[in-house]
């Protein structure tokens, strides 16, 4: 066990990612006509382009000069020229472009504020950046300080902080168990969202302003009041919140999602790990056994950071969801139950209310994208669960969109109106490129008459919204990330990032390939150790029969992940050294371009370069078609998309060592983008924490970027030396 109670797998992925699914769903391999047999594939290695040590790297400063201004060329989308693969401690873009970090780790948030020394002594993270920097979305300013959204020159950057690099949050490392409480205390203020302003200044360059009425950070610890079907069911009752209405923090937050009114949407991911249970079996029913099962928490499961044991206050005993009470009013055996959500902030409102929106199910939730608005059509919003073989959803609102409520006087008034009353579905993918929408509710018979777990009504099926999405029969999918809708087409497309459990033969069915998920191979990493399963990943699309209720859809897979030189089994879109990746994992479309910009969180594919972003210029559902695929002698039938080309599809920017790229946003005008760099240096360890030369990384104290070296994760400002929109 590790100091911070937390062991990772052997690859470095998360347990929460392994999944806990253990239905007998099938995963279409039971109306496959696959030839059962098997052998591995290996992969060779290619060369990797290097740049230099520097910390940030482009051409010029912002604006460039005159005569370059005078002489830009017409724009074309994706016109730059593509990065190489890189191995640098460095972020990368293409020429032409320069990058620059405006709030890392521990930046003041508020004026007052000490500086950010950078050697593990820093304290009062709730008032300051937190960790991990992971899914963003910009809202816009006028220059008068109101909501608007075409306001290219000031707005609020809403973030995520998703988990914590916890050996360089302390000057030798974190304490073993038990915890401290001052210990305990940072890291559970690292977590959460960050709201801060950023503007333009006379230099054309974008700063946080920290005298902004706007900043704001929402922690592990904050009040958030819980909205919707499930809102005082039983099952959230608490010590806390003796009557179900009220919960504390959001923890592990990943994607994001905006919503049509302008607020933030924040997917709560991998959260069971953070509670501990102990060995209460007598003390719970079947059906609780059973639910805590399903999400990964059985009897005397560990907790990731162990705050439980930081002390008795209150804040402290809530990590402990073991049933010790007479009743669940008396201690916190439901605690758990109050995560899991799509959250709701105003990011407008620094004293808003912030609201868990029930409506949409309790998963591992990622980002959060809406179907194209329609007057006097529902809204749909698309979701992943991300773990090995779960599902991907869609809630869809009872009440039908309202142009007037894009610009609404109370934005979390509009949430209620759209986000607490609708329907839940899980997807099932069909063989034939057809799917369908299954609803989550007990009108479902599968559902209602479910005999491994009897549901009571509609918020037993939210809160348990994987055991009613296993009832269903959902297909059972290659860890559902990020979710982004095409601005014009309306498709909507799906990160699977990986899937190491994926098998071409076997006794368990439900971990077989299938025509959605339709690889399992062997890949060599660094000429020694071999990787299995779906190496790489996939990205997914779905077009939806009809409007935003529709009930049935079809789908192909636009991209498979693949390294340049894999043999053509395996390397199935024809990806070159100018886009091959690996690990699709953040997925965001541009509003103002139609880019469709992909960023790899990658363990498989490191050994040749750090994780990157790529732009894309997708076509739609159907404009590629059948593929046969081999997995050994077992043959799948699946759909693939047109295959890319080096302008359709190139790579945008590189990170440094150790990062997983995340988050990407952009100002309306497209003219300036903001991406996140998480856990630079990752798996820098406490006995090299006296010597910076063995850290993993030192960015981005190596671009020049704030004190000391301990490698911080950080949002980057990206603008084109020519003043041009990114991506051209």
């Amino acid at each position: 066990m590790s100091k911070n109670n937390f062991t990772p797998l052997a690859n470095g992925a998360d347990p929460d990612d392994i999944g806990n699914n253990t239905s007998n769903n099938p995963t279409m391999h039971d109306i496959l006509a696959a030839r059962i047999g098997r052998r591995g594939f290996m992969l060779g290695s290619a060369g990797a382009a290097v740049f230099g040590s520097m910390g940030l790297t482009g051409c010029l400063g912002l604006g460039g000069n005159a005569a370059q201004a005078a002489a830009a060329p017409a724009e074309t989308l994706l016109g730059f020229k593509p990065v190489a693969k890189s191995l640098a401690d460095a972020f990368i873009v293409p020429e032409g472009y320069t990058a620059s970090v405006i709030y890392a780790k521990g930046d003041p948030l508020f004026a007052g504020v000490a500086a950010f020394k950078n050697d593990g002594t820093d304290t009062g993270y709730d008032q300051r950046a937190g960790d991990h920097h992971d899914g963003m979305q910009y809202f816009g300013l006028s220059a008068a300080g109101q909501a608007d959204q075409a306001g290219a020159s000031r707005g609020l950057l809403a973030m995520n902080h998703e988990y914590i690099e916890q050996v360089t949050l302390f000057a030798a490392g974190p304490t073993a168990l038990p915890r401290p409480a001052a210990e305990a205390d940072i890291e559970i203020a690292c977590h959460g969202v960050s709201v801060v302003e950023v503007a333009k200044g006379s230099n054309g360059r974008f700063a946080t302003v920290q005298t902004s009425p706007f900043n704001r950070r929402v922690t592990a610890e904050t009040t958030i009041e819980l909205a919707g079907p499930a809102r005082g069911s039983s099952l959230l009752v608490t010590r806390f919140s003796t009557d179900g209405t009220r919960t504390r923090g959001t923890v592990n937050n990943c994607g994001t999602g905006k919503t049509p009114w302008g607020t933030l949407l924040t997917g709560e991911e991998n959260w069971s790990g953070y509670f501990k249970r102990g060995s209460d079996a007598a003390a719970r029913s079947a059906k609780e056994i059973a639910a805590l099962t399903r999400y990964g928490r059985g009897v005397n499961a560990s907790s990731r950071y162990g705050w439980e044991t930081a002390g008795t206050d209150d804040r402290y005993a809530r990590w402990d969801i073991t049933a010790t009470g007479a009743s669940a009013a008396a201690d916190y055996r439901n605690e758990v139950n109050g995560q899991g959500y799509m959250t709701e902030i105003n990011p407008y409102d620094r004293n808003s209310v912030v609201k868990k929106r029930t409506a949409t199910g309790r998963f591992a939730h990622e980002g959060a994208a809406f179907s194209l608005l329609k007057t006097g059509k529902p809204l749909a919003i698309y979701m992943g669960d991300d773990s090995q073989f779960e599902y991907i959803y869609k809630y869809v609102s009872d009440a039908v969109w309202d142009p007037a409520d894009a610009k609404p006087a109370d934005p979390m008034a509009t949430g209620d109106k759209y986000l607490d009353k609708g329907k839940l579905y899980v997807a099932k993918f069909n063989a034939d490129g057809t799917g369908t929408w299954l609803e989550l509710s007990m009108a479902n018979p599968l559902i209602a008459g479910y005999s491994t777990y009897a549901f009571a009504d509609q918020a037993d099926i939210l809160v348990n919204a994987r055991l009613a999405a296993d009832a269903a029969g959902a297909t059972k999918m290659d860890r559902p990330e990020w979710s982004s809708t095409h601005p014009t087409t309306g498709d909507i497309y799906f990160t699977l990032t990986n899937n190491s459990s994926r098998v071409a033969s076997g006794s368990d069915a439900s971990k077989l390939v299938d025509a959605a998920n339709p690889r399992s191979y062997t890949d060599v990493k660094n000429g020694t150790s071999t990787q299995k399963g779906n190496v790489n990943g996939h990205i997914l699309r779905l077009a939806e029969q009809g409007d935003a209720n529709a009930t049935t859809f079809t789908w192909d897979v636009y991209l498979f992940g693949s390294e340049a030189g894999a043999i053509a089994s395996i390397n199935l879109s024809g990806l070159t050294d100018v886009n091959d990746f690996s690990s699709p994992d953040g997925l965001q479309f541009a509003q103002s371009t139609g880019i469709c910009w992909i960023q790899t969180d990658d363990g498989a594919y490191n050994d040749m370069t750090n994780d990157q972003m790529l732009a894309a210029l997708p076509g739609r559902v159907g404009d590629g078609g059948k593929v046969s695929v081999a997995n050994g002698s077992v043959l799948v039938d699946t759909y693939v998309g047109k295959k890319p080309t080096s302008d359709t599809l190139k790579r945008f920017l590189v990170g440094p060592k150790g990062c997983e790229v995340t988050g990407v946003a952009e100002t309306p005008d497209g003219k300036v983008m903001f991406v996140n760099i998480q856990h630079p240096g990752e798996g820098t360890a406490v006995g090299d924490l006296g010597d910076p030369g063995k850290y993993v990384s030192q960015w981005p104290s190596n671009s020049g970027y704030g004190a000391g070296k301990r490698p911080r994760s950080a949002t980057v400002m990206i603008t084109k030396n020519d003043g041009g929109r990114i991506g051209t």
